[in-house]
């Protein structure tokens, strides 16, 4: 593994995980008045995007960390929706 994709693999774990503690509080309490709705709708595309965008470069890093991005935005933005 080259120091590049440690690197990718360092900054895609730290970027990701950020979102966990919001996802977590979300489903804890179904609070989400002051979350910006269109925040996360463009932060999904945008996440979606980066996917796909890793995917057609069969990066590792990208895909792994824009993947389980996905997962935690789309929980929030879910619950979002749910509890508006």
């Amino acid at each position: 593994m080259t120091t590049t994709t440690i690197i990718g693999l360092v900054a895609a774990c730290l970027t990701t995980f950020a979102f966990l503690p919001q996802t977590i509080q979300v489903i804890k309490t179904k609070q989400t008045k002051d979350i910006s709705l269109n925040m996360y709708i463009a932060l999904t595309i945008g996440v979606v995007l980066w996917l796909i965008y890793g995917i057609l470069l069969s990066e590792i890093p990208i895909i792994i960390a824009n993947g389980i991005t996905l997962v935690f935005s789309v929980v929030i933005l879910s619950l979002k929706l749910k509890y508006k």
